[in-house]
């Protein structure tokens, strides 16, 4: 019995040792992990080294599917949910990942204003009647409408709302749902609706006014319940308008944007700002000290960005703040280069310099870094891909 029991506590201590010697490769390999994740994140040149060649980041031109393009023809060329689109003569071509057609769509558009949010597609005839909400390869509704489109807008949920003028009223709002059905009408008797757009929750519709009465022009933010303002149907005494805000004169604002939790931001022409709780923040400044804000954009779905560069005698820098207006959280990613053209789409950021395309992702990181060999015309994403626009092709790249 004695010699059982020396053999099982040998047996033991080998177990344990075995133990103790995996727990310690174990810690080891997190601790290298963290020092290698803490020196990636802090030092600029091993994370574009690891980028480049660990991560595989690059990606260079003519190494991804392709959708061919007649340059002769008139292509209007666009993004949404899962595909890229081509608009020409009156037919919606749609593409997936691959590069592969997926479905064609008749609209009758030859000059074409378009809002995409999630899966829906609204397209419209700029300056004339014709409307289509689109999702997928089907035409959801489509309408001739009273008046001409100047701007249309569309929600994640379908919810639809369209400015009109060329009416008995200067501007007149109406708003529908994702089935097509009219909700309410607002109408403008005065003033211009520059911008419009509707809440998250289907719950609000906001836009924005311009008063050119006076000396200079003024802009006005209001925000309609979409609920009172269909009761205000059956019930005149009804007030839908819950928040309305006058700038200062000269202070213009160009475009509005509802965000989950319905924080609205408003681009300025010098800011942007937030509006929350019926409180209007400045929360990010085109002004800098001796540097130049030259892009800046409001159209991601939890963060906004502006773009600042700071040239010497012999480089441009270029820093991208992205701001994140749930937690106020700022992360930055720089680079050498000149900014030609930003994009965003969801919580991505495409920066074009011509010759490369830098895809970001709101915490600062590159997703992905396009090289091409000539001129980039365009950029259009959509859910994890993007389509880099040449004069007669668009190469698909994976984000």
């Amino acid at each position: 019995m004695k010699i059982i029991g020396i053999e099982d506590e040998k047996n033991k201590k080998k177990i344990n040792s075995k133990k103790i010697l995996a727990i310690s490769i174990i810690v080891v390999v997190l601790i290298v992990l963290a020092v290698l994740f803490i020196v990636y994140s802090a030092h600029k040149p091993f994370r574009d080294m690891v980028d480049k060649y660990i991560l595989m980041k690059n990606v260079v031109e003519d190494s991804s599917a392709t959708i061919s393009v007649d340059e002769s023809e008139n292509n209007n060329i666009y993004a949404y949910d899962k595909y890229i689109c081509i608009l020409n003569k009156n037919t919606l071509t749609n593409y997936n990942s691959s590069g592969k057609q997926e479905g064609q769509i008749s609209v009758e558009i030859t000059t074409p204003i378009v809002s995409t949010n999630g899966k829906y597609f609204l397209i419209a005839e700029k300056g004339k009647n014709k409307i289509y909400l689109i999702s997928g390869n089907e035409i959801i509704w489509e309408k001739e409408l009273e008046g001409n489109i100047d701007k249309i807008s569309v929600n994640k949920n379908g919810y639809v709302a369209v400015v009109l003028s060329e009416t008995t009223y200067k501007t007149v709002i109406q708003t529908y749902d994702d089935s097509g059905d009219e909700l309410f009408k607002t109408y403008l008797s005065s003033t211009i609706a520059m911008d419009v757009d509707i809440s998250v929750d289907n719950q609000y519709l906001s836009f924005l006014e311009i008063n050119t009465s006076g000396t200079m022009a003024q802009s006005i933010i209001k925000t309609v319940s979409i609920q009172k303002a269909k009761q205000k149907a059956k019930d005149s005494s009804i007030e839908p308008i819950v928040y309305a805000f006058a700038d200062e004169e000269g202070h213009l604002i160009t475009n509005i944007k509802y965000q989950e939790g319905n924080r609205l931001l408003c681009m300025y022409d010098d800011s942007i700002h937030l509006i929350k709780n019926d409180k209007n923040e400045k929360v990010l400044s085109f002004v800098e000290d001796g540097a130049k804000v030259s892009f800046a954009d409001i159209e991601l779905s939890s963060n906004i960005y502006r773009i600042i560069e700071k040239s010497s005698l012999l480089s441009t820098q270029t820093t991208v703040e992205i701001y994140n207006t749930p937690n106020q959280n700022l992360n930055i990613y720089t680079f050498e280069g000149v900014t030609k053209e930003s994009y965003s789409y969801n919580d991505t950021i495409a920066i074009n310099t011509g010759s490369e395309v830098h895809f970001i992702s709101s915490n600062g990181w590159l997703k992905k870094k396009y090289i091409s060999n000539q001129e980039v015309k365009n950029v259009v994403m959509c859910n994890n891909f993007a389509g880099i626009v040449y004069r007669n092709k668009i190469e698909i790249v994976n984000i």
